[in-house]
């Protein structure tokens, strides 16, 4: 028998019991009982998040929330300042920063280096594949005084950019991630900062599939060993310092069903190079094999239709604008339902992209699977003076 279950409102009972008759429920199937989540394997980590990208969940997590040293994982920060300023103009791949002696001096850190130097200018362009590929200290500190003038104005801009975004366990004190006091994120924070330049610059994000650079004869491998052992790893960023251990952020994307799938794992904390790459090579492979992603609704397709009052059309559709898309134990997207919470009546104007409520798609046991705002699809306008009045009317006498 199909699993109903009505559409809520937001207001009184008398509003909610009315609601029910309006109600318009989007139900995929039914199923005899909730899926168990799948355990997540043992990993040798301090900390780890596993995301998928895709539908926004938090599949897997350990400490996620913990503060930890960064190590270079701190250079995806600066990469994506670096690749902001490269969006908004202020600099371009073909110019070429001078080398200072501070950059120079990185050498003396005994951290990764491009190995540049104060009579060399090198190219934008060059100086990002030294800093994400070679991880070079010295190329994030060259492109952070070309952004910024000095690298500390720059990491003030990354400590801006970490408090928009949320950051709660995130501070930085320096561009290439060498252990300092009060210089800390955490795997949920760094999973946050990876994704964002994923989503914000697909350009940029390319940098991180490439296995090898070469600059100035000098030619490094790139030291995550994933993108050598699976294809449809395409970065992203190694770190280690003795306090935090070998650390790795991973991100893969494959073609499903449901449209492209990207995961995002986060690695801290683990005791070798092999033990990173194999750690994160365990939580990927589980992410693709446990779980399935499973497409509800398409960009720009209703979830539900409902009446409108004092507008110029009687209804109108409520929905998620650029689709939803949910992960789910394998097995359980036929056991899947949404429902919507709105506010009732719905009174014009409406513009498009107003969030009216919430859609939850839960099992069928009731396990809520997500939440996501209930958007307009569709501006409504005012409608005249005689329609507003009628529906006033018909309001009242509800």
């Amino acid at each position: 028998m199909p699993l109903i279950l009505p559409t809520a409102s937001i207001g009184s009972r008398a509003r909610r019991a009315a609601a029910l008759a309006l109600s318009v429920l989007v139900v995929l199937a039914a199923a005899p009982a909730a899926a168990e989540l799948p355990q997540p394997p043992t990993l040798a980590a301090r900390q780890y998040l596993l995301v998928d990208l895709s539908s926004d969940q938090v599949l897997a997590e350990r400490d996620a929330d913990a503060r930890a040293d960064p190590a270079s994982l701190t250079k995806i920060m600066t990469a994506y300042l670096v690749l902001q300023a490269l969006k908004d103009g202020k600099l371009t791949l073909e110019q070429t920063l001078p080398v200072s002696e501070r950059a120079w001096n990185e050498r003396k850190g005994g951290g990764s280096m491009m190995f540049i130097d104060p009579r060399m200018k090198p190219k934008v362009d060059e100086l990002l594949r030294g800093m994400i590929v070679q991880s070079g200290n010295d190329a994030s500190v060259a492109l952070a005084e070309g952004v910024a003038g000095s690298v500390e104005t720059f990491v003030e801009a990354m400590n801006r950019q970490a408090q928009a975004w949320g950051l709660k366990n995130t501070q930085f004190r320096n561009v290439t991630g060498l252990t300092e006091p009060g210089h800390y994120s955490s795997a949920r924070d760094v999973a946050t900062i990876a994704a964002r330049l994923i989503r914000d610059f697909p350009d940029g994000y390319r940098y991180y599939s490439l296995r090898e650079y070469a600059f100035n004869g000098i030619r490094q491998d790139n030291r995550n060993m994933l993108l050598g052992r699976d294809p449809t790893v395409d970065g992203m960023k190694t770190g280690y310092t003795e306090a935090a251990g070998y650390c790795l952020v991973a991100s893969a994307r494959r073609d499903t069903p449901a449209g492209e799938r990207r995961l995002l794992s986060v690695v801290l904390g683990t005791d070798s190079r092999g033990a990173r790459a194999s750690e994160s090579e365990k939580l990927l492979n589980w992410g693709w094999q446990a779980w399935d992603m499973v497409r509800l609704l398409e960009p720009g397709k209703a979830a539900t239709t409902v009446p409108v009052w004092k507008g110029r059309l009687d209804q109108v559709g409520l929905g998620v604008p650029g689709g939803l898309t949910v992960t789910v134990p394998r097995g359980a997207g036929a056991w899947l339902a949404t429902s919507a919470e709105r506010t009732d009546p719905l009174v014009a104007p409406l513009e498009s992209g107003q969030v009216v409520g919430t859609l939850r798609v839960h099992t069928a046991g009731g396990d809520e699977v997500r939440r996501v705002p209930l958007e307009v699809l569709e501006p409504v306008p005012l409608a005249g003076v005689f329609g507003r009045a009628w529906d006033a009317l018909r309001l009242w006498i509800r």
